[in-house]
């Protein structure tokens, strides 16, 4: 299906004069016959012809249409394609065409599409007036909206369950697409959203793991959905495109605006992750001391202030390392007598 843009239909001004001519021509022919239905058919035939034109004359206002910036209406004609009005202007068109768009109705999770809870309002975002959301607006927003799915729980690649949410900033590029070729663009939007999330998280670890491939060329590498978070929004907003493109809409980004482990995981990980913390600190604190003690000596050795044994050294050794690798404060115990 291809887009065909109207542009030649903004006479809505002129279609609104003429009608109203015709109306005031319509109630002048009907007051002019009843002065001359005393004459002659004439008379009758001027009311006849007004009162027809007042009862159908509603007609041709049908046609008349107004799109504000950034808004779209495809048109059909008896179940024909005509075209797709995207300028804003006032439109006059054949009053016997029809607006199509089959996702009118849909509420999502987005913005400006957002159901207020009465359900009898649609909230637009960008500061706009509330619209009637009984099926009778049905044009398209070609506006950048923002679609925010809820939280969906994945396995990663080590089959740790995850909790992660996106935001899809997303817009309508081809109307046709949108409205012929899937029978709803706003839910396969999110429907392919939730399917290409799952695709690309099962492909990395929460946490950077040893032995990983995310890339696909046979390295393994350090990719993760916490530490890669930019290039996990990237590979998503690609998946998603590739399937969101015979829809006509055009995916400009992804972000992840949510990610934790799962609740029945999460306290295991976190005892996890304090433990590696642990683990690293006292790897420092180890260096460190062992550093310390082998200055300690080296100076004790260049002042030649004492002469320290082989086994006094191992005891200063001892000592130190106790010091400076303890949890609490060294509590010393004073030996005034010798060692032996």
């Amino acid at each position: 299906m291809q887009e065909k843009i109207l542009n030649h239909k903004k006479n809505g001004f002129v279609m609104l004069a003429l009608i109203i001519l015709l109306y005031a021509a319509g109630i002048g022919c009907v007051i002019l016959g009843a002065n001359l239905s005393v004459d002659g058919a004439l008379g009758v035939l001027l009311i006849v012809v007004g009162v027809i034109w007042i009862t159908v004359g509603w007609i041709p206002l049908m046609g008349l249409k107004i799109l504000k910036p950034q808004e779209a209406l495809v048109l059909t004609l008896f179940g024909n394609y005509m075209g797709t009005l995207k300028e804003e202007g006032f439109y006059y068109v054949n009053p016997f065409c029809s607006s199509v768009n089959p996702a009118a109705k849909t509420r999502l999770n987005q913005s400006g599409d957002v159901d207020g809870g009465s359900g009898k309002s649609l909230m637009l975002s960008y500061g706009q007036a509330a619209l009637s959301s009984d099926g009778g607006n049905r044009k398209i927003s070609l506006k950048i909206m923002t679609l925010n799915n809820s939280r969906q729980k994945i396995n990663d690649c080590l089959g740790n369950p995850v909790e992660i949410g996106i935001a899809v900033m997303w817009r309508v590029v081809d109307t046709a697409k949108a409205v012929f070729n899937v029978d709803n663009y706003k839910e396969y939007l999110s429907l392919q959203c939730d399917s290409a999330l799952r695709d690309i998280v099962r492909v990395y670890p929460y946490d950077v793991a040893p032995n990983v491939d995310t890339t696909g060329d046979g390295i393994a590498d350090e990719g993760s959905l916490r530490g890669s978070s930019e290039v996990v929004a990237s590979r998503i907003r690609n998946e998603i495109q590739q399937k969101v493109a015979d829809a006509g809409l055009e995916i400009l980004e992804a972000r992840i605006t949510y990610l934790a482990y799962a609740p029945e995981i999460a306290a295991v990980m976190l005892q996890r992750q304090q433990a590696s913390a642990i683990i690293d600190a006292r790897k420092m604190i180890v260096d460190g001391a062992v550093g310390m003690v082998e200055m300690a000596l080296e100076r004790l050795n260049e002042k030649q202030l004492v002469e320290l044994d082989e086994e006094r050294k191992a005891a200063m050794v001892s000592n130190l390392l106790v010091v400076l690798c303890g949890n609490h404060d060294a509590q010393p115990v004073v030996n005034s007598g010798s060692l032996y």
